[in-house]
């Protein structure tokens, strides 16, 4: 692979890291205090990522989207990853998987998420389901040609903005060597669809003002045309169009780790005690020799992920290797920074608790460092029929 980026690239890096510091970071405080983001600062902010030309820069161009690479899209990400995500989710990313769509499908959902007229959500986690997608509860019936759905959702992602959700459920079950298992099937359901509830979710200690809602489904009836994809094919669907946003997850925390690092590392000199600066006692420069190197290895299993994507390599192993490393380096910096600061790395006067608390939850959505840890071994093991 090519180690360096091409001009368009180094353009791209620098306007999305302009936007962040311009449009994001100047808001951050509002929102960790809030707890909230101002409906018409999200408006604002997806209005001018429309007009950069930001808006659904993941998706293909012959939908409309930026036609970004996987490894353009990843440096787009880790430089969202130095802002809030409360505030970044305005910076229209529509999922992937609606690429699924039929025909019908993309001129209601696809074509308006491109456009930045609807918001979509994903919903697949549940109170008893987390990484086990098949223990899922939900559960969707045929009736006549109709659907009907029950079940809870939780942990879902900015549903209090969503205009519709592609929620997963349970449709079946199917005989595997490994015993029977639950099929998935994928459905597109819109935000007032009868028998359709979206509450209030949970206090996160990550992440302020990025809200995540439970969906309460109670005899909510679909028609046939919003399934997608294929009738108990979700579970192959989400897969393959799913595992990708780990590298997401990974990009962020790099970016989000950088900032910090590059926070700290003036404070390494400008902090005088016992008569020198801080960055000149071993104590503390080999904590910023650690962070760096920790940082780069994680920025290159990152980019080297996407780079695989972008050549029909395989590369789930490469994914789960970078969203575990990644995740888990961000946890180590953020603290080591907080050290470094002392005390008032701890105050709200200064970011990096924020970016301590933020932290924990990237080892657990997108699939846990332990579920990385098995995607990781298995993929070793399977090629010598372990």
């Amino acid at each position: 692979m090519n180690f360096g980026l091409s001009e368009d690239q180094e353009l791209l890096v620098r306007s999305v890291r302009n936007f962040v510091e311009t449009e994001l970071i100047p808001h951050e405080n509002l929102v960790e205090r809030t707890g909230s983001v101002p409906p018409e600062l999200g408006k604002e902010i997806a209005r001018k990522c429309r007009e950069l030309g930001f808006y659904a820069c993941n998706l293909p161009e012959e939908v409309g989207g930026g036609g970004l690479t996987h490894l353009e899209f990843t440096l787009v990400e880790r430089e969202l990853g130095r802002g809030s995500t409360g505030l970044a989710v305005y910076f229209g990313r529509p999922s992937g998987i609606l690429m699924a769509c039929n025909k019908q499908q993309r001129e209601l959902y696809l074509y308006p998420a491109v456009k930045g007229e609807k918001i979509d959500a994903l919903a697949m986690t549940e109170p008893d389901a987390g990484s086990d997608v098949r223990g899922m509860r939900s559960y969707a019936r045929r009736d006549g040609t109709d659907w009907i759905l029950n079940g809870t959702k939780h942990f879902i992602s900015h549903a209090d903005i969503a205009d519709f959700f592609i929620v997963f459920v349970a449709t079946g079950e199917i005989n595997t060597h490994h015993g029977p298992k639950k099929s998935i099937t994928a459905f597109l359901v819109d935000r007032d669809t009868r028998g359709f509830e979206i509450a209030d979710g949970y206090q996160c200690v990550s992440h302020r003002g990025y809200q995540n809602c439970i969906l309460r489904f109670e005899d909510c009836r679909l028609p046939a045309d919003k399934v997608l994809g294929e009738v108990d094919r979700g579970f192959e669907l989400a897969n393959t169009w799913l595992y990708a946003t780990r590298l997401t997850v990974a990009a962020t925390c790099v970016g989000r780790a950088r900032r910090a690092f590059e926070l700290t590392l003036p404070h390494c000199v400008s902090r005088v005690q016992f008569g020198k600066q801080i960055g000149r006692f071993q104590g503390v420069s080999f904590k910023l020799a650690d962070m760096i190197t920790e940082i780069d290895a994680a920025d290159w299993l990152t980019l080297a992920a996407a780079w695989r994507l972008d050549n029909s390599q395989p590369a789930e192993r490469e994914i789960a290797g970078a969203k575990l490393y990644a995740s888990e380096m961000l946890a180590r910096v953020t603290d080591e920074c907080i050290q470094i600061h002392g005390g008032m790395g701890l105050m709200d006067d200064l970011p990096f608790a924020r970016f301590w608390r933020d932290a924990r939850v990237e080892r657990i959505w997108d699939g846990t460092s332990e579920i990385q840890r098995h995607i990781i071994g298995r993929e070793l093991l399977r090629p010598l029929g372990g």
